[in-house]
Protein backbone atom coordinates (compact mmCIF):
# COMPACT_ATOMS: atom_id res chain seq x y z
CA UNK A 1 0.00 0.00 0.00
CA UNK A 2 1.32 3.38 -1.01
CA UNK A 3 2.30 5.94 1.62
CA UNK A 4 0.63 9.41 2.15
CA UNK A 5 3.86 11.26 1.61
CA UNK A 6 7.35 10.67 0.88
CA UNK A 7 10.10 13.37 0.59
CA UNK A 8 13.36 11.91 -0.93
CA UNK A 9 16.96 13.32 -1.52
CA UNK A 10 16.71 15.53 1.30
CA UNK A 11 18.85 16.43 4.47
CA UNK A 12 17.12 15.47 7.10
CA UNK A 13 17.81 16.62 10.60
CA UNK A 14 16.16 13.93 12.91
CA UNK A 15 16.81 15.36 16.05
CA UNK A 16 16.77 11.92 17.89
CA UNK A 17 18.67 10.92 20.55
CA UNK A 18 22.11 10.88 18.73
CA UNK A 19 21.03 13.87 16.60
CA UNK A 20 21.34 11.81 13.70
CA UNK A 21 21.67 13.76 9.77
CA UNK A 22 21.23 12.34 6.41
CA UNK A 23 22.95 13.97 3.92
CA UNK A 24 20.17 12.41 1.39
CA UNK A 25 17.51 11.06 3.18
CA UNK A 26 14.12 9.87 2.49
CA UNK A 27 10.81 9.92 5.07
CA UNK A 28 7.66 8.05 4.62
CA UNK A 29 4.52 9.39 6.27
CA UNK A 30 1.68 7.57 6.61
CA UNK A 31 -1.57 7.82 8.27
CA UNK A 32 -0.40 11.16 9.98
CA UNK A 33 2.45 9.32 11.79
CA UNK A 34 6.33 8.60 10.42
CA UNK A 35 7.10 5.65 9.54
CA UNK A 36 10.65 5.46 7.85
CA UNK A 37 13.92 7.30 7.95
CA UNK A 38 16.69 6.18 5.43
CA UNK A 39 19.22 6.87 2.76
CA UNK A 40 17.60 7.97 -0.47
CA UNK A 41 17.10 5.13 -3.31
CA UNK A 42 17.38 5.73 -7.07
CA UNK A 43 13.86 4.80 -7.50
CA UNK A 44 12.48 6.96 -4.23
CA UNK A 45 10.85 9.82 -6.93
CA UNK A 46 8.94 7.39 -8.75
CA UNK A 47 7.22 6.05 -5.53
CA UNK A 48 3.62 5.66 -5.61
CA UNK A 49 2.53 8.03 -2.64
CA UNK A 50 0.04 10.35 -2.79
CA UNK A 51 2.26 13.16 -2.15
CA UNK A 52 5.73 12.98 -3.84
CA UNK A 53 8.55 16.27 -2.65
CA UNK A 54 11.32 16.32 -4.24
CA UNK A 55 13.55 17.37 -1.25
CA UNK A 56 16.92 18.19 -3.26
CA UNK A 57 18.74 21.31 -1.46
CA UNK A 58 16.06 20.97 1.44
CA UNK A 59 16.13 20.51 4.83
CA UNK A 60 13.75 18.22 6.90
CA UNK A 61 13.12 18.77 10.37
CA UNK A 62 11.14 18.56 13.25
CA UNK A 63 8.08 21.50 13.32
CA UNK A 64 8.76 24.50 15.35
CA UNK A 65 7.76 24.48 19.06
CA UNK A 66 6.68 27.87 20.41
CA UNK A 67 6.48 26.70 24.18
CA UNK A 68 5.21 30.19 25.55
CA UNK A 69 2.95 32.95 23.87
CA UNK A 70 0.01 35.34 23.97
CA UNK A 71 -1.94 35.46 20.51
CA UNK A 72 -5.04 37.70 20.93
CA UNK A 73 -3.46 41.00 19.76
CA UNK A 74 -1.48 39.47 16.67
CA UNK A 75 -3.17 42.24 14.97
CA UNK A 76 -1.84 45.11 16.50
CA UNK A 77 1.35 44.42 15.62
CA UNK A 78 3.54 47.42 15.22
CA UNK A 79 1.42 49.17 17.31
CA UNK A 80 3.37 49.35 20.91
CA UNK A 81 7.00 49.49 18.96
CA UNK A 82 7.67 52.84 19.95
CA UNK A 83 5.77 53.20 23.38
CA UNK A 84 7.57 53.66 26.17
CA UNK A 85 7.49 50.98 28.89
CA UNK A 86 5.25 52.56 31.52
CA UNK A 87 3.00 53.38 28.26
CA UNK A 88 3.04 49.40 27.20
CA UNK A 89 1.70 48.36 30.64
CA UNK A 90 -1.10 50.70 30.96
CA UNK A 91 -2.42 49.99 27.29
CA UNK A 92 -2.15 46.83 27.92
CA UNK A 93 -3.28 46.04 31.39
CA UNK A 94 -6.42 48.40 29.93
CA UNK A 95 -6.76 46.33 26.80
CA UNK A 96 -6.64 43.08 29.20
CA UNK A 97 -9.17 44.07 31.24
CA UNK A 98 -11.54 44.85 28.55
CA UNK A 99 -10.81 40.94 26.51
CA UNK A 100 -12.04 40.09 29.78
CA UNK A 101 -14.70 41.43 29.72
CA UNK A 102 -15.42 40.38 26.15
CA UNK A 103 -15.09 43.13 24.00
CA UNK A 104 -12.95 43.35 20.87
CA UNK A 105 -14.02 40.08 19.85
CA UNK A 106 -13.62 41.12 16.42
CA UNK A 107 -10.24 42.00 16.93
CA UNK A 108 -9.24 38.46 18.63
CA UNK A 109 -10.50 36.78 15.92
CA UNK A 110 -8.73 38.47 13.11
CA UNK A 111 -5.29 38.25 15.67
CA UNK A 112 -5.15 34.34 16.33
CA UNK A 113 -6.37 33.59 12.25
CA UNK A 114 -3.51 36.03 11.55
CA UNK A 115 -0.82 34.49 14.37
CA UNK A 116 -2.06 30.70 12.55
CA UNK A 117 -1.09 31.85 9.22
CA UNK A 118 1.67 33.48 10.16
CA UNK A 119 3.08 30.42 12.21
CA UNK A 120 2.50 28.09 9.56
CA UNK A 121 4.66 30.17 7.00
CA UNK A 122 6.92 30.51 10.11
CA UNK A 123 7.18 26.90 10.63
CA UNK A 124 5.96 26.68 13.70
CA UNK A 125 3.40 23.25 14.20
CA UNK A 126 3.16 23.89 18.25
CA UNK A 127 2.14 26.36 20.17
CA UNK A 128 1.19 26.74 23.72
CA UNK A 129 -0.86 29.88 24.03
CA UNK A 130 -2.65 32.05 27.74
CA UNK A 131 -4.93 34.30 26.63
CA UNK A 132 -7.60 35.73 28.23
CA UNK A 133 -9.96 34.03 26.31
CA UNK A 134 -8.27 31.21 24.65
CA UNK A 135 -11.58 29.69 22.87
CA UNK A 136 -11.44 31.56 19.59
CA UNK A 137 -7.05 31.01 19.12
CA UNK A 138 -8.03 27.43 19.79
CA UNK A 139 -10.36 27.35 16.71
CA UNK A 140 -8.19 29.23 14.67
CA UNK A 141 -5.28 26.52 15.08
CA UNK A 142 -7.54 23.62 14.76
CA UNK A 143 -9.43 25.07 11.60
CA UNK A 144 -5.89 25.93 10.19
CA UNK A 145 -4.77 22.16 10.77
CA UNK A 146 -1.91 23.65 13.88
CA UNK A 147 -1.31 22.28 16.92
CA UNK A 148 -1.39 23.84 20.07
CA UNK A 149 -2.30 23.79 24.19
CA UNK A 150 -4.64 27.13 25.30
CA UNK A 151 -5.82 28.28 28.29
CA UNK A 152 -7.54 31.03 29.99
CA UNK A 153 -5.23 32.97 32.16
CA UNK A 154 -6.09 33.21 35.71
CA UNK A 155 -4.87 36.05 38.07
CA UNK A 156 -7.10 38.05 41.18
CA UNK A 157 -4.14 41.02 41.29
CA UNK A 158 -4.07 41.85 37.43
CA UNK A 159 -8.15 42.46 36.84
CA UNK A 160 -11.14 42.55 37.78
CA UNK A 161 -12.57 39.95 36.51
CA UNK A 162 -14.52 37.88 39.59
CA UNK A 163 -12.38 34.77 40.44
CA UNK A 164 -15.49 32.47 40.40
CA UNK A 165 -16.05 33.41 36.81
CA UNK A 166 -12.25 32.95 35.61
CA UNK A 167 -12.05 29.41 37.24
CA UNK A 168 -15.87 28.52 36.03
CA UNK A 169 -14.47 29.76 32.41
CA UNK A 170 -11.07 27.65 32.48
CA UNK A 171 -13.28 24.49 33.88
CA UNK A 172 -15.55 24.96 30.84
CA UNK A 173 -12.84 25.65 28.68
CA UNK A 174 -11.09 22.61 29.72
CA UNK A 175 -14.49 20.21 29.23
CA UNK A 176 -15.09 21.78 25.58
CA UNK A 177 -11.72 22.27 23.85
CA UNK A 178 -9.41 19.63 25.59
CA UNK A 179 -8.25 16.89 22.84
CA UNK A 180 -10.48 18.48 20.31
CA UNK A 181 -9.26 18.77 16.56
CA UNK A 182 -8.22 15.28 16.54
CA UNK A 183 -6.52 15.88 19.41
CA UNK A 184 -3.84 18.66 17.91
CA UNK A 185 -5.83 21.10 20.56
CA UNK A 186 -4.95 20.15 24.27
CA UNK A 187 -6.32 22.30 27.17
CA UNK A 188 -3.61 24.22 30.21
CA UNK A 189 -4.49 25.47 33.42
CA UNK A 190 -3.13 28.71 33.60
CA UNK A 191 -2.48 30.59 37.19
CA UNK A 192 -0.90 33.98 35.26
CA UNK A 193 2.10 34.41 36.78
CA UNK A 194 3.82 35.10 40.79
CA UNK A 195 3.32 38.43 41.15
CA UNK A 196 -0.57 38.98 40.24
CA UNK A 197 -2.10 36.02 42.05
CA UNK A 198 -2.83 35.52 45.44
CA UNK A 199 -2.53 32.12 47.56
CA UNK A 200 -6.26 31.55 47.53
CA UNK A 201 -5.64 31.45 43.69
CA UNK A 202 -2.82 29.46 43.85
CA UNK A 203 -4.42 27.01 46.25
CA UNK A 204 -7.98 26.99 43.96
CA UNK A 205 -5.61 26.85 40.60
CA UNK A 206 -3.89 23.45 42.28
CA UNK A 207 -7.38 21.74 43.14
CA UNK A 208 -8.28 22.62 39.47
CA UNK A 209 -5.00 20.78 38.16
CA UNK A 210 -5.84 17.82 40.49
CA UNK A 211 -9.49 17.36 38.93
CA UNK A 212 -7.30 17.42 35.24
CA UNK A 213 -4.01 15.69 36.25
CA UNK A 214 -3.03 15.23 32.63
CA UNK A 215 -2.92 18.58 31.82
CA UNK A 216 0.06 20.96 31.80
CA UNK A 217 0.03 24.26 34.35
CA UNK A 218 1.70 27.27 32.55
CA UNK A 219 2.48 30.15 34.45
CA UNK A 220 4.99 33.08 34.05
CA UNK A 221 7.85 32.12 37.11
CA UNK A 222 10.49 34.67 38.43
CA UNK A 223 10.06 37.10 35.58
CA UNK A 224 10.22 40.26 37.17
CA UNK A 225 11.46 41.17 40.98
CA UNK A 226 8.23 41.85 42.19
CA UNK A 227 7.40 38.11 41.97
CA UNK A 228 9.54 36.77 45.06
CA UNK A 229 8.00 39.86 47.13
CA UNK A 230 4.49 38.76 46.39
CA UNK A 231 5.28 35.59 47.61
CA UNK A 232 5.83 36.61 51.02
CA UNK A 233 3.24 38.66 51.00
CA UNK A 234 1.34 35.38 50.37
CA UNK A 235 3.07 33.63 53.35
CA UNK A 236 5.81 31.65 51.31
CA UNK A 237 9.48 32.20 51.69
CA UNK A 238 9.67 32.55 47.85
CA UNK A 239 7.91 31.90 44.79
CA UNK A 240 9.11 28.31 44.48
CA UNK A 241 8.45 27.55 47.92
CA UNK A 242 4.85 28.94 47.07
CA UNK A 243 3.87 26.73 44.55
CA UNK A 244 6.15 23.78 45.95
CA UNK A 245 3.48 24.27 49.13
CA UNK A 246 0.52 24.33 47.12
CA UNK A 247 1.07 21.31 45.30
CA UNK A 248 2.32 22.77 41.69
CA UNK A 249 6.15 22.67 41.04
CA UNK A 250 6.22 19.51 39.41
CA UNK A 251 6.60 18.43 36.03
CA UNK A 252 3.49 19.29 34.70
CA UNK A 253 4.66 22.96 35.38
CA UNK A 254 5.93 24.95 32.33
CA UNK A 255 7.04 27.96 33.88
CA UNK A 256 7.90 31.35 31.17
CA UNK A 257 10.76 33.62 31.80
CA UNK A 258 12.57 32.50 35.11
CA UNK A 259 15.08 35.37 34.73
CA UNK A 260 15.38 36.74 38.56
CA UNK A 261 16.14 33.27 39.34
CA UNK A 262 18.97 32.08 41.55
CA UNK A 263 21.48 29.48 41.80
CA UNK A 264 19.50 27.91 44.88
CA UNK A 265 16.32 28.26 42.32
CA UNK A 266 18.10 26.46 39.41
CA UNK A 267 18.81 23.74 41.80
CA UNK A 268 15.41 23.37 43.02
CA UNK A 269 13.75 23.70 39.83
CA UNK A 270 15.62 21.08 38.31
CA UNK A 271 14.83 18.66 41.07
CA UNK A 272 11.27 19.14 40.10
CA UNK A 273 11.46 18.13 36.52
CA UNK A 274 9.76 21.43 35.95
CA UNK A 275 10.60 22.94 32.76
CA UNK A 276 11.17 26.56 31.26
CA UNK A 277 10.14 28.50 28.85
CA UNK A 278 13.04 31.31 27.38
CA UNK A 279 11.84 34.32 25.36
CA UNK A 280 14.79 36.03 25.33
CA UNK A 281 13.53 38.95 22.26
CA UNK A 282 10.64 40.42 24.53
CA UNK A 283 13.07 41.45 27.22
CA UNK A 284 16.02 42.17 24.75
CA UNK A 285 13.03 45.02 23.49
CA UNK A 286 11.51 45.37 26.54
CA UNK A 287 13.72 45.53 29.65
CA UNK A 288 12.46 46.69 32.43
CA UNK A 289 15.57 47.13 34.45
CA UNK A 290 18.85 46.79 32.84
CA UNK A 291 20.77 45.61 36.27
CA UNK A 292 18.69 42.89 35.98
CA UNK A 293 20.69 39.60 35.04
CA UNK A 294 19.61 37.67 31.93
CA UNK A 295 18.04 34.32 32.43
CA UNK A 296 20.31 31.67 33.05
CA UNK A 297 19.59 29.61 30.31
CA UNK A 298 22.92 27.50 30.39
CA UNK A 299 22.87 26.98 33.91
CA UNK A 300 19.53 25.61 34.16
CA UNK A 301 20.47 23.32 31.34
CA UNK A 302 23.43 21.86 33.00
CA UNK A 303 21.12 21.69 36.26
CA UNK A 304 18.78 19.56 34.09
CA UNK A 305 15.93 21.59 33.59
CA UNK A 306 14.13 21.24 30.12
CA UNK A 307 14.26 24.94 28.51
CA UNK A 308 12.26 25.67 25.81
CA UNK A 309 12.02 28.25 23.49
CA UNK A 310 9.12 30.64 23.14
CA UNK A 311 7.81 33.88 21.60
CA UNK A 312 5.66 35.45 24.35
CA UNK A 313 3.70 38.44 22.92
CA UNK A 314 5.31 38.51 19.04
CA UNK A 315 3.47 42.06 18.80
CA UNK A 316 5.63 43.44 21.03
CA UNK A 317 8.53 43.18 19.38
CA UNK A 318 6.85 42.73 16.20
CA UNK A 319 8.37 39.04 14.82
CA UNK A 320 6.70 35.64 14.36
CA UNK A 321 9.48 34.17 13.19
CA UNK A 322 10.98 31.77 16.17
CA UNK A 323 14.30 30.93 14.14
CA UNK A 324 14.90 34.51 14.60
CA UNK A 325 14.50 33.97 18.39
CA UNK A 326 16.76 31.37 18.49
CA UNK A 327 19.44 32.94 17.44
CA UNK A 328 18.77 36.13 20.20
CA UNK A 329 19.04 33.26 22.69
CA UNK A 330 22.53 32.94 21.59
CA UNK A 331 23.17 36.39 21.47
CA UNK A 332 21.62 36.89 24.70
CA UNK A 333 23.13 34.55 26.60
CA UNK A 334 26.77 34.89 25.10
CA UNK A 335 26.58 38.73 25.84
CA UNK A 336 25.74 38.25 29.29
CA UNK A 337 27.36 34.91 30.53
CA UNK A 338 30.64 34.44 27.71
CA UNK A 339 31.13 33.02 24.01
CA UNK A 340 30.22 29.35 23.25
CA UNK A 341 27.32 28.86 25.77
CA UNK A 342 25.77 26.65 23.33
CA UNK A 343 26.28 24.26 21.09
CA UNK A 344 24.31 24.55 17.63
CA UNK A 345 22.49 21.44 18.09
CA UNK A 346 21.45 22.41 21.76
CA UNK A 347 19.34 25.40 20.34
CA UNK A 348 17.91 23.01 17.72
CA UNK A 349 16.79 20.92 20.47
CA UNK A 350 15.60 23.60 21.76
CA UNK A 351 13.45 24.36 19.46
CA UNK A 352 11.99 21.05 18.62
CA UNK A 353 11.89 17.92 21.18
CA UNK A 354 13.10 20.81 24.40
CA UNK A 355 9.95 22.27 23.70
CA UNK A 356 7.84 19.00 23.32
CA UNK A 357 9.29 17.21 26.62
CA UNK A 358 8.44 20.71 28.27
CA UNK A 359 5.08 20.39 27.49
CA UNK A 360 4.78 16.55 27.92
CA UNK A 361 4.52 14.99 23.91
CA UNK A 362 7.91 13.96 23.35
CA UNK A 363 7.09 10.37 22.90
CA UNK A 364 4.82 11.95 19.96
CA UNK A 365 6.50 15.39 18.50
CA UNK A 366 9.78 16.76 18.42
CA UNK A 367 12.08 14.52 16.33
CA UNK A 368 11.37 12.58 12.89
CA UNK A 369 11.51 9.49 14.32
CA UNK A 370 9.19 6.40 13.39
CA UNK A 371 6.02 6.34 15.33
CA UNK A 372 5.76 9.82 15.92
CA UNK A 373 3.58 12.31 14.51
CA UNK A 374 4.28 13.44 11.83
CA UNK A 375 5.05 17.05 12.48
CA UNK A 376 7.94 18.41 10.48
CA UNK A 377 8.87 21.34 8.35
CA UNK A 378 11.08 22.04 4.76
CA UNK A 379 13.73 24.67 4.82
CA UNK A 380 15.04 25.70 1.07
CA UNK A 381 18.74 25.40 1.14
CA UNK A 382 19.37 26.36 -2.30
CA UNK A 383 19.77 30.13 -1.28
CA UNK A 384 23.50 31.15 -1.50
CA UNK A 385 23.47 32.37 2.21
CA UNK A 386 22.97 28.60 2.78
CA UNK A 387 26.22 27.40 0.48
CA UNK A 388 28.70 25.41 0.76
CA UNK A 389 25.75 23.62 2.79
CA UNK A 390 28.16 23.25 5.63
CA UNK A 391 27.39 22.46 9.41
CA UNK A 392 23.99 22.56 9.27
CA UNK A 393 22.83 23.31 12.61
CA UNK A 394 24.75 25.98 12.58
CA UNK A 395 22.81 27.35 9.42
CA UNK A 396 19.26 26.58 10.99
CA UNK A 397 20.03 28.59 14.37
CA UNK A 398 22.56 31.32 12.93
CA UNK A 399 21.49 31.88 9.33
CA UNK A 400 18.05 30.75 8.53
CA UNK A 401 14.89 32.64 8.70
CA UNK A 402 11.19 32.31 8.38
CA UNK A 403 11.55 33.23 5.11
CA UNK A 404 13.38 30.31 4.52
CA UNK A 405 10.35 27.70 5.43
CA UNK A 406 9.04 26.10 2.38
CA UNK A 407 6.84 23.63 3.60
CA UNK A 408 4.65 22.86 6.44
CA UNK A 409 3.30 19.67 7.83
CA UNK A 410 1.13 18.89 10.84
CA UNK A 411 -0.05 15.46 11.31
CA UNK A 412 0.79 14.30 8.10
CA UNK A 413 -1.42 16.91 6.52
CA UNK A 414 0.38 19.62 4.29
CA UNK A 415 -0.31 23.05 5.40
CA UNK A 416 2.28 24.75 3.08
CA UNK A 417 3.89 23.70 0.45
CA UNK A 418 6.45 25.27 -2.27
CA UNK A 419 5.51 28.47 0.22
CA UNK A 420 1.71 28.46 -0.48
CA UNK A 421 -0.32 28.10 2.07
CA UNK A 422 -2.95 25.41 1.29
CA UNK A 423 -5.01 25.44 4.88
CA UNK A 424 -6.27 28.93 5.25
CA UNK A 425 -7.04 31.80 2.84
CA UNK A 426 -4.19 33.83 3.18
CA UNK A 427 -5.58 36.95 1.07
CA UNK A 428 -8.64 36.97 3.34
CA UNK A 429 -6.85 36.61 6.86
CA UNK A 430 -4.61 39.73 5.71
CA UNK A 431 -8.00 41.86 5.09
CA UNK A 432 -9.77 40.77 8.33
CA UNK A 433 -7.10 41.94 10.09
CA UNK A 434 -7.02 45.23 8.18
CA UNK A 435 -10.58 45.51 8.74
CA UNK A 436 -10.48 44.95 12.52
CA UNK A 437 -7.36 46.80 13.18
CA UNK A 438 -9.62 49.92 11.22
CA UNK A 439 -12.65 49.30 12.85
CA UNK A 440 -10.49 49.33 16.55
CA UNK A 441 -8.05 52.41 15.77
CA UNK A 442 -11.71 53.98 15.37
CA UNK A 443 -13.77 52.86 18.24
CA UNK A 444 -10.64 53.24 21.01
CA UNK A 445 -9.36 56.97 18.78
CA UNK A 446 -5.99 55.32 18.48
CA UNK A 447 -4.01 57.11 15.65
CA UNK A 448 -2.35 53.95 14.15
CA UNK A 449 -1.39 53.93 10.08
CA UNK A 450 1.54 52.89 8.07
CA UNK A 451 3.61 56.04 10.14
CA UNK A 452 3.19 53.80 13.49
CA UNK A 453 0.77 54.69 16.27
CA UNK A 454 0.01 57.20 18.60
CA UNK A 455 -1.60 55.69 21.95
CA UNK A 456 -5.28 56.69 22.88
CA UNK A 457 -6.18 59.57 25.02
CA UNK A 458 -4.62 59.02 28.42
CA UNK A 459 -8.44 59.93 30.05
CA UNK A 460 -9.76 56.69 28.32
CA UNK A 461 -7.18 54.23 29.09
CA UNK A 462 -7.66 55.01 32.58
CA UNK A 463 -11.23 54.56 32.43
CA UNK A 464 -10.46 51.33 30.46
CA UNK A 465 -7.84 50.58 33.31
CA UNK A 466 -9.20 47.69 36.14
CA UNK A 467 -9.53 49.37 39.41
CA UNK A 468 -9.72 46.89 42.67
CA UNK A 469 -7.10 44.12 41.54
CA UNK A 470 -4.21 46.33 40.58
CA UNK A 471 -4.67 48.43 43.64
CA UNK A 472 -4.87 45.54 45.91
CA UNK A 473 -1.53 44.39 44.33
CA UNK A 474 0.35 48.01 44.78
CA UNK A 475 -0.70 47.82 48.33
CA UNK A 476 0.31 44.34 49.19
CA UNK A 477 3.91 45.27 47.54
CA UNK A 478 3.86 48.05 49.42
CA UNK A 479 3.45 46.42 52.31
CA UNK A 480 5.73 43.87 52.18
CA UNK A 481 8.67 46.38 51.00
CA UNK A 482 7.94 47.60 54.20
CA UNK A 483 8.30 44.32 56.20
CA UNK A 484 11.23 43.48 54.32
CA UNK A 485 13.00 46.65 55.50
CA UNK A 486 11.90 47.08 58.76
CA UNK A 487 12.33 42.79 59.76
Amino acid sequence: MSPDILIHDATVLTVNEHNQLYRNGTVVIDDGVIQEIRPSESDDADTAAETVIDGSDRLVMPGLINAHTHLELTALIGTFSELSLGELFAEMTALCEQLGRGKYEYLVEAGCDLAALNFIRSGITTTNAMDALPNRGAEAFGEAGLRGFFGPWISDLFWDIPEDDQFERARSFIEEYHDSYDGRVQATVCPHDDWSCSRDVWERTAELAADYPDLPVHTHLLELDASNTMARANDADDSLSLLDEVGLLNKRLVAAHFRVADEEDIERMAATGASVAHCPSIFCYWEPDGETEWTPVPALREAGTTVGLGLDDHYWHDSSDLLGEVRQARLAANLSFGTNQFHSMELVRMLTIDGAKALGVADELGSIEPGKRADLILLDLSDPKFAPKTNIPALVVNTATADDVESTIVDGEVLMHDSEVRSINSEAVCERATAAVERFSDEIEWEIDIGGSHSPNHLRTARDLPKRGPAHLVARLGLQHLKDRFR
